[in-house]
Order: C-alpha cells, then sequence, then structure tokens
C-alpha cells in the first residue's frame, strides 16, 4: 500500500484562516491522489505551517518529515514552493535517502527534475530582483525624482488594490467554489449578477472582472 504524509504550507495567518491557500492546495493533493497514485494508499497524517517559503526552519515541516521517514511514506506537497523557494535546502532535502518526496503538480517529476526545476526558479526569482534594482538605479541616473507625486500616487494605487482586495475575499466563498466546480468565467459572472452582487461600480459582471478576482486570491 502506498503511504502518504501530507504538507500544505501559506504564507500568512490570514491566508491560514481564510482557508482559501489551504484549499487549493488540497485541491492539488486530491487530483493527484485520485488520478496518479497507486491504490490502495493510506495518508498517515497531515502537517501545515504559517510561515514563509524563505524560511526553512518550519516545526511542522520538521515533523512531516520525521514522520514520512519513520514510516516509510512518502512527503506528499502541491507544489515545490510549498517546501521551500531555496534550492540548496530543496537539494538537501533529495539528497536524504531516507525520505521519498512527491509534489502533486509534477506527478511524473523524479527527483533529478524536480531539482532542476528548483534551480531555474530560483535563477528567475534572482533575474527579477535584479532588473528592478536596475531599472530603478537607471531612474535615478536620468534624475528622475522617486519620492514626492509618485509617492502620492502609489499611496492612491496602494488604496485601490486594497480596496479591490478586500472585495475580491468579500465573494471569494461564491466564487472559487463555482470556479473549481468547472464554471466559466462568463458562467461566474452570470451566477454574481443573479444574486445581487455589484461591481465595485455598481454594473454587472463580466468574464475579465471575474478573472481579476480570481487572481487576487492566494493559491
Amino acid at each position: 500500500m502506498r503511504r502518504y504524509v501530507t504538507y500544505m504550507r501559506v504564507s500568512t495567518a490570514k491566508q491560514g484562516r481564510s482557508g482559501l491557500g489551504l484549499d487549493a492546495q488540497e485541491r492539488d493533493i486530491d487530483l493527484f491522489l485520485e488520478n496518479y497514485s497507486d491504490v490502495p494508499y493510506e495518508i498517515v497524517c497531515g502537517f501545515v505551517d504559517i510561515e514563509s517559503g524563505t524560511d526553512d526552519d518550519r516545526p511542522e515541516l520538521k515533523k512531516a518529515i520525521e514522520v514520512a521517514k519513520r514510516e516509510g511514506a512518502e512527503l506528499l506537497i502541491s507544489k515545490l514552493d510549498r517546501l521551500s523557494r531555496r534550492v540548496s535546502f530543496i537539494a538537501a532535502l533529495m539528497d536524504d535517502k531516507k525520505l521519498k518526496l512527491r509534489v502533486a503538480a509534477m506527478p511524473h517529476a523524479d527527483k533529478f527534475q524536480l531539482h532542476i526545476y528548483a534551480a531555474l526558479a530560483e535563477q528567475e526569482r534572482d533575474f527579477i530582483s535584479l532588473r528592478t534594482k536596475a531599472a530603478l538605479s537607471v531612474a535615478k541616473a536620468q534624475g528622475r525624482k522617486l519620492g514626492g507625486l509618485r509617492d502620492k500616487t502609489m499611496k492612491r494605487n496602494d488604496a485601490v488594490k486594497a480596496n479591490a482586495q478586500r472585495r475580491a475575499e468579500k465573494i471569494a466563498g461564491i466564487v472559487v467554489p463555482l470556479r473549481e466546480a468547472g464554471k466559466s468565467l462568463r458562467e461566474i459572472a452570470g451566477e454574481l449578477d443573479k444574486a445581487g452582487v455589484q461591481t465595485a461600480r455598481g454594473g454587472k459582471w463580466s468574464a475579465a472582472q471575474v478573472k481579476r478576482v480570481l487572481e487576487r486570491l492566494p493559491d
């Protein structure tokens, strides 16, 4: 019998309380178990951390690893970044011959492939950071004012984003279940209109607006 120890991670307490981030991870794990796992299988136990992916000193992850090794079970996660955002940490776990790792979103990937994916993801994050710093340096060298009106604009934009985020979270209980049930963006928009839920401007919903709501919700 195939045995698993599941591990999930969300970055903030807010995500943990809302369940949205955990729901998405549970969905991916369930899809793996239903479509890719050997049967019969057993879930030995599950662990959840509310910690940043850059912090590798996570108590529940340590427990999950210990139990998986002790029980001869596979450590099952939804996506590789739920384990860590540091390729060195992931590589160390893969080098542990007593630990079996399985990623739901990449059901056929072996340890070598997972290692490559982790390295590429880390390189991409580093490049994005360098690109942002370079853009700021160029703007400063050209004499662009990075404060003043720009700061006021950023604050106003932040307020708009915060309001949009609150609205998205308010209707998450309607939008997320419909999407997970396979409804199209247009169908979800229709259901919101039928329920009397108005957009920020008091109008009817479009597929594009539903898409933006889903993008604002944690995965």
